[in-house]
């Protein structure tokens, strides 16, 4: 889910596919023989991007700007500070669109020379400054219904009189002058009047509210005292009713309209659990001040402006359709860029997954915590098979890829779900207490800045002294994820069991033989015996003494790898694993039994488990079994089932 209705749209598409098909972290080898085929976008022929060179480090924004909501017209001026980091500096060139600029003044009020292109505002300065020192001036303008960054929004049906702002993700300088890339973190200052009617939010801590009764007018002022990207500068003007919350000493709000706000009480209410949860996983205290977030008619998810999350006013609905289209993960999402994105930023739009991913693994965190582990793994799974829809459907790239048209291109499923997964593999490699250690390391160092994917990996370093770029040159730098072709054999004689695991990805466009840890699990009668094995080549045969024929054997265990596999299993222990295995385990056994259509035994089994499983996702695998093998005597099950306690 993100900021702009037409990507949030394309995540709801792909997730509701993986909802359709969620057997697809087992695919049949033979699909994925038509993986490379099934490329629709050839991604490599998108343009090289680099991050962008700069001759000014920006310090301070002061934005006071007077709004006319009816008109759909604004008017005002940015005072901009900032810091040559060259000699000779006499020319300042700012990002600037559809903005109409009537004047620019240095410190001392005197007018500039200045130039406005398409896309840029180029101010003639009054003299040559050297490097490191201060540069202040201040751009008049004005702009009327502007097409992007900032929106007015009649009243209607949906939503009252509105103004709000997707900044995300180069549109600040549709709405302010200002130098619009990530890399480069101001403080900054937000002064905006307004009618009476209206409340106003913004970024950081309310100063004060001056209401002028000659005009009938409100002028609120906003500071944000610690640095941030220009995409994560918001803006909400509105006749919001606010609901006032708290943790501890920090003020969290939302802002929605007044019809809604009963609803939006119990809707947000967990805000205050998830940032605590977030700052006690990440080591890490929330450090901005104040949480908000406000509705839109401009999202179809959200937007994790610092401080201040913009969220679509979908995320209002009743108890009823709670149980179908929880927002809940979205919630704990976009709270989780308060540290993943906000604090620590991506240094260019090839790193998106310094954003998203750590978000996203941080929703699956957070529903672990809130739902349970079984709820936990079944999200996580979930998420794998969004990416893997992707990638059977429309292409294969690196998670850090620099080829794109414009950086929404590479908010996508290889960005989310993906790098989500990629960072539990991640976990799984060095261990729990590792992990989370090197997280709150990387935050602590890198606060306030800029990072990309070479800081974490130099962090993991610092933290755990070990070396892992062999894991981030096959996840994180190349394209793909493994693809298994597993069997085993166990001799009575010599009592012992062997597992053969073949990768079957194909290498030609890039995609490694991968080396990674795997948990092996074996279930005999009276124990149960866990081994972890290195995969490293195209072909491996593993052995170990089992005194008796398995029960279960688990490819896997615990569910940890980013993988597509087969893996051929008798009917009697399809039947046990079942009965036995947990949620991931029993809900694939379900799916395999398809292969037992006319075996009595194994339709007896999906039945019971249909009727009787505790988890709603394996009575769903065994209808969904159930269902493809058409029989008529299964109708009044199905239609019992249609009112299943859990309606997913």
């Amino acid at each position: 889910m993100k900021k702009i209705f037409i990507v949030a749209l394309n995540i709801i598409l792909v997730f509701i596919l993986a909802q359709n098909c969620y057997a697809g972290s087992w695919f049949d080898k033979s699909e994925y023989a038509a993986f490379l085929s099934a490329q629709k976008i050839d991604v490599y022929q998108r343009p090289l991007q680099s991050e962008r060179s700069r001759e000014y480090d920006a310090k301070h924004y002061r934005i006071a700007l007077t709004f006319d909501l009816d008109k759909k017209y604004f008017q005002g001026e940015n005072r901009i500070t900032l810091a040559p980091l060259k000699d000779d500096f006499k020319e300042c060139v700012l990002d600037a669109e559809e903005l109409v600029v009537s004047a620019v003044l240095d410190s001392n009020d005197n007018p500039l020379e200045f130039k406005q292109t398409e896309k840029q505002l180029i101010v003639a300065l009054s003299k040559a400054y050297d490097y490191g020192e201060t540069v202040t001036f201040t751009v008049k303008y004005h702009e009327a219904d502007p097409k992007h960054g900032l929106f007015f929004d009649n009243e209607g049906p949906a939503n009252p009189i509105l103004v709000s702002t997707v900044s995300w993700p180069d549109n600040a300088h549709h709405w302010f002058p200002c130098y619009d890339y990530p890399h480069d973190k101001v403080t900054n200052e937000m002064i905006i009047t307004v009618k009476d009617q209206y409340k106003v939010l913004s970024n950081g801590r309310l100063v004060s509210v001056q209401k002028d009764r000659k005009t009938g007018t409100r002028t609120y002022h906003w500071s944000q005292e610690l640095p941030h990207s220009t995409y994560l500068f918001m803006l909400a003007i509105g006749p919001f009713t606010v609901i006032e919350d708290s943790l501890g000493s920090l003020p969290v709000s939302y802002w929605v309209y007044e019809k809604d706000a009963e609803d939006a009480k119990w809707i947000f209410k967990k805000t205050p659990e998830m940032i605590d949860f977030f700052n006690k996983i990440f080591g890490y205290d929330y450090p901005w001040a104040q949480y908000a977030q406000v509705t839109s008619p401009r999202m179809g998810g959200g937007a994790e402006n610092t401080s201040a999350t913009l969220l679509g006013h979908q995320v209002i609905h009743d108890r009823r359709a709670e149980q179908d289209f929880s927002w809940q993960r979205v919630i704990a999402h976009e709270a989780a860029h308060q540290w993943w994105g906000d604090l620590i930023t991506l240094r260019t739009w090839s790193e998106t997954w310094l954003n998203e991913s750590f978000a996203t693994y941080s929703d699956y965190l957070y529903t672990l915590h809130d739902l349970g582990e079984d709820e936990g793994a079944f999200d996580l799974l979930d998420k794998k098979n969004q990416y893997l829809q992707e990638a059977r459907t429309r292409y294969v790239r690196p998670i850090v890829f620099n080829r794109y048209n414009s950086p929404e291109d590479n908010f996508d499923s290889h960005t989310y779900p993906k790098g989500a997964c990629v960072l539990h593999m991640l976990r799984y490699v060095i261990g729990d207490k590792p992990f989370f250690r090197t997280l709150k390391y990387f935050l602590h160092k890198h606060e306030f800045q800029a990072v990309d994917t070479h800081d974490l990996m130099i962090a993991i370093k610092e933290v755990t002294g070990q070396n892992l770029d062999w894991f981030f040159e096959q996840f994180i730098f190349k394209p793909g994820h493994p693809v298994f072709e597993v069997s085993y054999t166990w001799d009575e004689n010599s009592q012992k069991f062997r597992m053969k695991v073949i990768q079957t990805q194909d290498t030609s466009q890039g995609v490694p033989v991968y080396t990674i840890p795997v948990t092996i699990g074996i279930v005999t009668p009276g124990k149960r015996t866990s081994v972890k094995v290195w995969l490293e080549q195209k072909e491996q045969v593993f052995e170990f003494p089992v005194d008796k024929k398995p029960l279960m054997v688990r490819f896997d265990e615990g569910n940890y790898l980013l993988k597509e596999w087969t893996f051929e299993k008798s009917l009697d222990e399809l039947l046990y694993q079942l009965q036995n295995d947990d949620v991931i385990g029993r809900s694939w056994a379900a799916s395999e039994l398809s292969r037992f259509k006319d075996n009595p035994g194994a339709i007896n089994g999906l039945i019971d488990r249909a009727n009787h499983d505790e988890f709603w996702a394996v009575r769903r695998s065994a209808v969904e079994t159930l269902a493809k093998l058409k029989r008529k005597e299964d109708i009044e099950l199905f239609k019992d089932k249609c009112i299943d306690q859990n309606s997913n």
